[in-house]
């Protein structure tokens, strides 16, 4: 089950400040109006009882503030994602906790996901959260490959942009720890797109899904570094610019049971 934070956030944010203002606008003045009708000989706990604001509302006030300083860096600046899949092996392990840059791509509302500024748009070679075109409730990570107007072909392995081979080096033989070990014996190759170099993992006793498309306006074609164990472009089509979550730009953290727990040497690492 997908749950929605950025619903949950809202909700808990507009409950909390609703109740927030309602007592400063009406509950206190009520309160105040009974501590001065008590007159100055009443009980001290009875004084005491008259200002004290209910449980509630003392909740409200101290997580409201917080609630809304989640809601807007989660919403306008920076949002923190886990890796759960192998399919952007090398470049990212299952277990890597990422950092996804929100405003790369536009500023958008939250829950409604409407842009309301447009920044700029996707690169070749960004490495791009995305809602799946599928199941919008499920963010997918993906390299972008295919700008809108590209002439894309995957044959053999072989990426083509607009008719010109993507040229790979062969790096060597893969070997995967914790949860990716299944991957172990992949041939890992260095890929260039345009200025960014990052390596991939393919498998040549696999199948090549081949395909060939033009991408269509405001739409991306998007793979997986481990592009045989990725359902990507090649299987369900284009990401509607529309979908894009951000940028994924750094590894905070990587937890992997199988692999001895926390990975040190990839807290920090750049996604590149």
């Amino acid at each position: 089950m997908n749950v929605d934070f950025a619903t949950i956030l809202v909700a808990l944010t507009a409950i909390s400040g609703a109740i927030t203002l309602s007592d400063s606008v009406f509950l206190s003045k009520k309160r105040k109006i009974k501590l001065a009708l008590s007159g100055p000989k009443s009980a001290s706990e009875d004084r005491d009882q008259a200002q004290k604001a209910p449980i509630i509302v003392e909740y409200a006030r101290s997580f409201f503030p917080i609630f809304l300083i989640v809601l807007l860096l989660r919403s306008f600046l920076v949002e923190p994602f886990r890796i759960p899949s192998a399919s952007m092996m090398p470049t990212l392990l299952i277990g890597d906790f990422i950092l996804v840059n929100k405003y790369s791509y536009g500023i958008r509302l939250p829950v409604l996901n409407t842009k309301i500024m447009n920044i700029s748009s996707p690169k070749r070679g960004d490495v791009v959260v995305f809602r799946y075109p599928e199941d919008p409730t499920t963010p997918y990570i993906k390299r972008v490959v295919g700008l809108p107007g590209d002439h894309i072909a995957y044959n053999d392995r072989m990426l083509f942009i607009n008719d010109q081979p993507m040229l790979q080096k062969e790096i060597r033989t893969y070997a995967g720890v914790g949860a990716g070990i299944m991957m172990t014996g992949a041939l890992m190759r260095g890929e260039q797109l345009d200025e960014v170099a990052h390596t991939i993992l393919v498998m040549p006793e696999y199948p090549s899904l081949d395909v060939e498309a033009v991408v269509p306006e405001g739409q991306y074609f998007v793979l997986g570094d481990n592009r045989d164990n990725s359902k990507d472009s090649r299987y369900w089509g284009m990401v509607p610019d529309e979908n894009l979550i951000g940028k994924a730009f750094l590894i905070w953290m990587n937890w992997d049971s199988k692999n001895g727990g926390i990975d040190w040497r990839r807290i920090g690492d750049k996604i590149y």
